[in-house]
This record gives structure tokens, C-alpha cells and sequence, in this order.
């Protein structure tokens, strides 16, 4: 049978370990659901991350080859239609 939920021990400074307590505190979660939420936001920021890298690159290829407008995309598109 496959297991849900896997216990994950993690290991933080005393400090963090006390404002994250107090954290999930002032949250009104617990720290198991706190976690989750905060790893949630950071693959979302990751993913994030990723796709604005992504764009940054294509913007650097298309001005390698000279595509600086939509009307540059368009032409090249529609180019052997």
C-alpha cells in the first residue's frame, strides 16, 4: 500500500527553529502544514524563476537574429505559408 504522507525531519539553528514556531503560531497552522504552504510558494517561485530565465534567453537569441518587433515574429512565421 502506498503511503500518503512521509514524515521529514529537518534540522534548523535554535532561532529559526523559534521564529518558525512562532510563525505557525501567529498562522494559526501547525508546522507540517506550514511547511507545506511555504514549500508550495517556493516551487512557485522556482517555477517562476525558471520561465522569466527562459524568456530572458529567447529575447537574447531573437536579437542575435535580428527579431526586435512582433511585426519581426509575425514576418517570420508567415514567412513560407
Amino acid at each position: 500500500m502506498h503511503r500518503k504522507r512521509v514524515p521529514l525531519t529537518v534540522s534548523l539553528p535554535a532561532e529559526l527553529a523559534r521564529k518558525f514556531e512562532g510563525l505557525a503560531r501567529v498562522e494559526a497552522k501547525n508546522k507540517s502544514q506550514l511547511f507545506r504552504d511555504m514549500f508550495r510558494v517556493y516551487q512557485q517561485q522556482r517555477l517562476e524563476q525558471e520561465y522569466f530565465e527562459l524568456q530572458r534567453y529567447g529575447a537574447r537569441q531573437a536579437r542575435k537574429k535580428g527579431i526586435l518587433t512582433e511585426a519581426d515574429v509575425e514576418a517570420l512565421v508567415f514567412q513560407d505559408r
